[in-house]
């Protein structure tokens, strides 16, 4: 039988910079609270169709979600 890892403390960043610690072994998190004033301006705001706003949390050591891409030869 698989052992699995317990959850760890991790520092998470948001868009804006904030960071938040959490004890997760989530590898993403969303904050659907927004309640800081920049939050319905934030570029990383996700707005999906028939469900509340909210704003991606990713662990603040993680690189950027498309800079694999930067690799690329077109």
């Amino acid at each position: 039988m698989k052992k699995t890892a317990p959850p760890q403390k991790r520092t998470f960043k948001a868009g804006c910079q904030r960071t938040w610690e959490i004890v997760t072994l989530e590898p993403d998190l969303a904050y659907l609270e927004l309640a800081f004033p920049e939050c319905p301006t934030c570029l990383h705001l996700v707005e999906p169709e028939g469900a509340k706003p909210f704003c991606t949390l990713r662990p603040q050591d993680a690189p950027h979600p498309f800079a694999s891409l930067g690799k690329l030869k077109l």
